[in-house]
């Protein structure tokens, strides 16, 4: 029998690595920005970083969720990981699915932990919602797994 960790390789190391960096930013962000609002252009009007508190999902949908979305990310990851427990996964769906996980818990840990997600990527050229790395994360993810079902399909 292949052991759990072994079987789904890639998976587990994106999803810590992703989890990691996510949680690492955000804690940067949290002890560097003394005001909500706050910013530090990188890139004068295109590219700042923004401490934002958001307590909505992904690119600040749901603008007040954060009760339900606490349990929706918590269910989320327990599935993921019992799906990536039982099941042995393609190399681009463990990326897929590992993405998604770390995203799911990078957001649901700030959620059960400050009732909010810390979001500070603030790409201002093209006036888009501030975000994170968990929600870049999921994006990537969500990428990895159509091309995945593209992939099969053929």
């Amino acid at each position: 029998m292949i052991k759990t960790y072994e079987k789904n390789f890639y998976f587990w190391v994106v999803a810590i690595t992703a989890l990691i960096l996510d949680q690492i930013t955000k804690y940067l962000i949290t002890k560097n920005f003394q005001n909500v609002g706050e910013t530090f252009p990188l890139w004068e009007g295109v590219f700042h970083l923004t401490y934002v508190q958001n307590t909505g999902a992904a690119f600040s949908f749901f603008r007040g969720g954060a009760g339900w979305l606490r349990w929706l990310s918590l269910l989320v990851s327990l599935g993921l990981m019992i799906f990536a427990w039982r099941e042995k996964l393609s190399k681009v769906e463990q990326l897929a699915y590992g993405f998604i996980l770390a995203g799911a818990l990078g957001n649901g840990i700030d959620r059960f932990l400050f009732g909010y997600v810390v979001d500070f990527l603030d790409f201002r050229l093209i006036n888009f919602p501030v975000f994170n790395i968990a929600d870049m994360c999921i994006n990537i993810g969500i990428i990895f797994l159509i091309y995945a079902t593209i992939k099969a399909s053929n």
